[in-house]
């Protein structure tokens, strides 16, 4: 069984989808049960619709992320998790937005 959960955010849909497909900074968001369970894989499904999933076979859990525009330049995101502990996709969309702030106050 999976969890859902949504989340606006104040940054262009394109900046929040390319955060949370760059691998490179997947450690800044996935939280510590998930990154350590085995090779975590994104694969985008759609990117002009901005889909996305992320996964780690070995582990058994997968996270479906869809990011839409939303009103004033921001980003919804809508994040569907399975195999996973229950409580963790608000914990993936809370650090994807922590991330995502970080990355447009660098620069």
């Amino acid at each position: 069984m999976g969890t859902h959960a949504e989340r606006g955010m104040s940054a262009p849909p394109e900046v929040v989808f390319n955060t949370a497909t760059d691998p490179a900074r997947v450690a800044a968001w996935l939280p510590e049960p998930l990154r350590h369970t085995g090779t975590q894989q994104v694969e985008v499904v759609d990117a002009e619709e901005m889909r996305a999933r992320w996964s780690c076979a070995a582990a058994g859990w997968a996270a479906d992320i869809d990011v839409e525009p939303a009103d004033a330049g921001g980003a919804r995101v809508r994040l569907d998790l399975s195999g996973a502990g229950h409580g963790l996709a608000d914990e993936i969309l809370a650090n994807l937005a922590r991330e995502v702030a970080d990355n447009l106050t660098a620069g």
